[in-house]
């Protein structure tokens, strides 16, 4: 089944009970809110009820919401989670609702208060749409929208030798410290563990906290400190709720027992929204009595108190995370200690460096370990960005510039463009981030088929990169002109803007961004106009040089532009040979449009050979992938079109309209994820 549940926590214990009632709801309502203190479980609970639900068709997806700050980026953040790369100019909610009007499929999106009001707006917006979507929240408060199921997480409950809440400490201790066991097997010992549990009142991350301690102490005397504590660190404010006191209190607690150099590196690591790497940690963090060399133990002492936990999320390297609950208290900590500037300062300029190391190093040999290092930075780009903007709007826009790729090529044409746009208005015009985040912003603008804005854009790009010193900018904006009048179908103006000629004219390096790519539009150029032998001698010269340089995005397109000479020059067999490699460089790199662009091309190929069944498959296939960049044959451009209309034509007079459109209905269902 299609979805993206994160990892289970190992910790579950108990809550059969509200299981059971959560499964029945899943079953029978559209819009269910989990509320609950923050620390009680509502995501576990969330997580393991959909994990035991009964199976959507469309699948089951996991919209993580704690990281985001900022509410226009509600839409994209759930439309990018269940796999919308949307490329066109409408608004985002539009597209997203028009996608999941035929879909029968479960959105789960965990930790909304922050966001209440625009979760509100865009459920109701998306349950109208889809009547085969139900959501699942969870929230520190209820949504408030008409129709909404809401279900109370309570605390564990905490009494008697067998309660949940004892067995969730035990296990938390157990882990901490695997020597404790004994102290659960005695019976006389039992009563003072369930008196732990009856004081932090079976709150799981509250016992959590205090199981990680029992590997410096013996059960009595957290008993002991923990009750003294308690009595100290109440903040008495009588306008919360008891639980909440009592969460807030048990973090404090653990705050006071950590070593100075961890509550400061707590403090600090409240900057971070969402997961973070030792070395971003290590960048953002060191300074005065926490020095670089020390962030790593210091940080690793925060893991064994749970305070920080790993990350399983991503694949390259140890990842780590901080709770929401336990993460504003470090933030309240942090503004205590008079840094909340100084350290977002050093975080965003941290990310923006990570920006221009990676358009460094897009267009070489670390390019897919590029692609999935700032997929998993996505949210730290995010927040950077937003701190720019208002602290240091130039920053911005060299950083939104740098971005470029992460754009165009990795599926947030939308925020690209938004981010884009602000961090230009923003800063001062003319000097060469100016130029780069002006093409940057024609690139999205391409890709959401905005075309008139684009070609004034390149216009504009060109007119700033004739004061740079600089031949690269004015490659680049070639490109950005050149693709603009192709699409819509004026291929000789493109050759004329960005082939061999001009290109020679502007001069720069070969291996630069704009020279590739102003080779990349005259092979489309070319096979538009019919020059199959030129536009295959064009994409063999695209893709040598993108070979040396390790390269692989662009060098997936050179494969495509390969492909469909061959088609022209009917040479069917090695058109399938070319797509299927180009669709390997797509799925490498997660790149929703060439995919969808090489199965059309694909489908043509496999027609011309014979094997209407699988052409018509491949349409459908394609059909839905299209679907999921909003696009289908970017908006109806005539070559990408005409391409399309042959492979269909020659499938059904291979197999008639029946078969043809049972195929294509199947390969429409294949999943996209």
């Amino acid at each position: 089944m299609p979805g993206n549940l994160p990892p289970e926590a190992a910790s579950f214990v108990g809550r059969e009970h509200e299981l059971t009632r959560l499964e029945a709801l899943l079953d029978d309502r559209r819009l269910i809110t989990l509320t609950g203190v923050g620390g009680v479980g509502k995501s576990r609970l969330a997580r393991r009820a959909v994990a035991r639900a009964a199976a959507r068709p469309d699948g089951i997806w996991w919209v993580r919401l704690s990281p985001l700050r900022d509410p226009q980026l509600l839409t994209a953040t759930v439309a990018h989670a269940v796999g919308l790369s949307d490329h066109s100019a409408h608004p985002l909610d539009e597209e997203l609702c028009a996608w999941m009007a035929d879909k029968e499929l479960l959105l789960v999106l965990d930790t909304c208060e922050h966001l209440v009001s625009d979760v509100r707006h865009l459920a109701a917006e998306l349950l109208q749409s889809a009547p085969g979507l139900t959501v699942l929240a969870t929230s520190r408060e209820r949504l408030g929208s008409p129709g909404e199921t809401v279900l109370e997480v309570l605390p564990l409950p905490f009494e008697g030798p067998d309660s949940d809440a004892l067995a969730l400490f035990r296990a938390r201790a157990l882990a901490a410290a695997p020597g404790s066991g004994a102290v659960f097997a005695d019976p006389g010992r039992i009563h003072v563990a369930a008196e732990v549990c009856r004081r932090l009142d079976g709150i799981p991350l509250a016992l959590e906290l205090a199981g990680a301690r029992l590997r410096l102490w013996s059960l009595e005397q957290l008993a002991q400190r923990l009750g003294t504590r308690f009595e100290v660190l109440t903040d008495g404010r009588a306008v919360r709720p008891p639980r909440h006191r009592t969460m807030r209190t048990a973090i404090g607690w653990s705050h006071e027992l950590c070593e100075p150099v961890e509550r400061l590196l707590w403090a600090r690591l409240s900057v971070f929204t969402g997961d973070f790497d030792v070395a971003a940690a290590r960048a953002v963090c060191s300074g005065g009595p926490l020095a670089p060399a020390r962030v790593e133990r210091v940080l690793e002492g925060l893991v064994a108190k749970s305070v920080v936990r790993r990350s399983e999320e991503r694949g390259a390297g140890a990842r780590y995370l901080m709770l929401d609950t336990i993460r504003e208290f470090g933030h309240d900590w942090l503004a205590e200690l008079g840094e909340v500037r100084t350290v977002a300062d050093r975080h965003a300029h941290w990310y923006a460096a990570l920006s221009r190391a990676a358009d460094q190093g897009w267009m070489g040999p670390g390019q897919v370990d590029w692609y999935r290092r700032m997929t998993a930075e996505h949210a730290q780009l995010r927040t950077a960005l937003e701190h720019l903007l208002t602290a240091d709007p130039a920053a911005a826009l060299e950083m939104a510039g740098a971005l470029w790729f992460f754009w165009f090529a990795c599926g947030h044409v939308h925020e690209g463009r938004g981010f884009l746009d602000r961090a230009l208005a923003g800063a001062p015009p003319g000097d060469a981030a100016h130029a780069q985040g002006l093409w940057a912003a024609g690139l999205t603008m391409l890709l959401q088929g905005d075309m008139d804005r684009a070609q004034e854009t390149g216009a504009r790009c060109t007119r700033v990169a004739a004061g740079l010193a600089d031949p690269e900018p004015e490659l680049r904006a070639a490109y950005l002109r050149a693709v603009s009048v192709l699409m819509p179908g004026d291929p000789e103006t493109a050759l004329a803007l960005a082939g061999p000629r001009a290109r020679a004219g502007h001069g720069g390096r070969t291996s630069g961004p704009g020279w590739l790519l102003c080779r990349l539009a005259t092979g489309y150029a070319l096979c538009d106009l019919g020059r199959f032998e030129e536009a295959a001698e064009e994409a063999r010269g695209l893709r040598e040089s993108c070979a040396e340089l390790g390269e692989r995005w662009l060098r997936a397109y050179a494969d495509y532009i390969l492909a469909v000479a061959a088609l022209g020059l009917g040479q069917h067999g090695e058109a399938a040979r070319h797509v299927r490699a180009m669709l390997s460089g797509k799925r490498l790199l997660g790149d929703r449009f060439g995919i969808a662009l090489g199965l059309d091309v694909l489908a043509a190929a496999v027609a011309g050979l014979g094997d209407g069944e699988l052409a018509a498959r491949l349409l459908g296939t394609g059909h839905a992938w299209w679907r999921t960049v909003g696009r289908p044959q970017m908006g109806g451009s005539p070559s990408l079109t005409a391409l399309r209309d042959q492979g269909e034509r020659q499938a059904r007079a291979a197999i008639g309209d029946a078969a043809y459109e049972s195929a294509f209905l199947g390969g429409a269902a294949a999943s996209t994820g």
